[in-house]
């Protein structure tokens, strides 16, 4: 019995509870080849909108920051202050992506927009979405959850 807590434990704070990036939520991206899980910080206040993956200096392969912003619109994001190069992913509500802005550059304060419409931004290692085959048209799923 012991063994079967200690591993419901384990699942538990490796999928659900906060570590040093945030909450943690696992969603995945359907490509042409095959599910891509990713562990990812969900920010939705003003604050952690504002700030993103500023001043950080590492990020796991597997994790990424899913910016909810609530509503559908024309959204433009920028580098200030953000020490890595990302792929900024761009997602409908239906979970659609319907950008990608790949290896963006390191504190560039160039404004990096939507283009259309969109709910969601998943930002995650800049050049992932090339090596796993992440494209515009794919879907996210477990956004929701």
């Amino acid at each position: 019995m012991r063994k079967i807590f200690t591993y419901i434990l384990v699942l538990f704070v490796f999928f659900y509870a906060p570590d040093s990036y945030g909450a943690a939520k696992k969603i995945y991206i359907k490509t042409k080849k095959g599910a891509v899980p990713f562990i990812v910080e969900v920010v939705k206040t003003p604050d952690k909108l504002a700030s993103g993956l500023m001043f950080r200096e590492s990020l796991p392969e597997n994790r990424g920051m899913l910016f909810d912003f609530g509503k559908e619109k024309v959204r433009q994001m920028w580098m200030k202050n953000t020490l890595l190069p990302l792929d900024m992913i761009f997602i409908k509500r239906s979970g659609r992506i319907v950008k990608i802005s790949e290896n963006t550059e390191p504190k560039s304060l160039d404004l990096i927009s939507s283009e259309d419409p969109v709910r969601f931004v998943l930002e995650i290692n800049g050049g992932l979405c090339q090596r796993l085959g992440i494209k515009k048209g794919d879907y996210v799923r477990n956004i929701f959850r």
